[in-house]
């Protein structure tokens, strides 16, 4: 059986910008991204805290150390600019290596700058 597990996500991340007018996606700074093992093109599940809205759409490599999380096309319509939200990717995996598995955790603070980061079940590593 295989089960579709959180692998990675930023946590409490702010809106910095939005544009309709862009085919889609969300923009992710580039530096948070490696920071929580996300790739470009990968799936995400987005939810704002603000509204509780949910919406998937994929990610696109933004400005190394710029903190933009930018909601783009259709995403634009999901959030406002400074509402919080958190990204997840998952994964596809047997039950024996998901029950293994641990995700990793990035927050962030309210200018989207690392502040910590975890592998679920384990000790912070303090960012900030």
């Amino acid at each position: 059986m295989k089960l579709h597990v959180l692998k990675s996500k930023i946590h409490n991340a702010i809106v910095t910008n939005g544009d309709l007018e862009y085919e889609g996606s969300i923009t992710i700074d580039s530096e948070l991204l490696e920071m929580v093992d996300m790739i470009p093109n990968e799936k995400v599940l987005v939810v704002n805290n603000n509204n509780g809205e949910r919406f998937e759409t994929y990610i696109i490599k933004g400005d190394r150390g710029s903190r933009e999380i930018q909601l783009n096309g259709a995403a634009a319509r999901c959030a406002l600019v400074g509402d919080e939200v958190i990204i997840m990717t998952f994964a596809v995996m047997e039950e024996a290596e998901a029950r293994a598995y641990k995700p990793m955790v990035l927050i962030v603070d309210r200018k989207n700058n690392p502040k910590r980061r975890h592998r679920v079940g384990e000790e912070d590593e303090q960012l900030s």
